[in-house]
């Protein structure tokens, strides 16, 4: 069952730094069912959150993002899941970008979702 109200998730200890050019910069993981978002730390009290993927739940989603903050967002997806989500967001004046998972994937030692949404987020800061 997706996801609602995005549950918070907890936020694994990253390795790598890397130097900071966009400060309020969220990564998103898109799945068919649930997409995990990361945000830097210090913006809310849990950084990772998984939204479901119906419409209440995206629109959510970018309550969290604004309320957070957050100016920009890069998400991966495998599939057509991103769509509505890119729509709404861009709607509300994010930037929006969407990243080539082939690329994101050759990156090893992240298995799972909360990891990528956490990735994704770090590259895109």
């Amino acid at each position: 069952m997706p996801a609602r109200g995005g549950l918070p998730i907890a936020r694994a200890a990253s390795t790598r730094k890397l130097h900071t050019i966009h400060p309020h910069a969220a990564g998103i993981d898109i799945g068919a069912t649930q997409h995990y978002v990361a945000v830097p730390e210090g913006c809310d009290e849990v950084s990772v959150r998984c939204f479901g993927a119906f419409t209440a739940d995206l629109a959510a989603l970018a309550d969290w993002l604004a309320q957070c903050g957050i100016t920009t967002v890069a998400m991966e997806s495998t599939g057509v899941y991103w769509i509505p989500l890119f729509e709404l967001l861009q709607a509300r004046g994010f930037e929006v970008k969407l990243a080539n998972p082939a690329h994101l994937k050759s990156v090893a030692g992240r298995k799972t979702d909360v990891l990528d949404c956490q990735w994704i987020q770090q590259l895109h800061s």
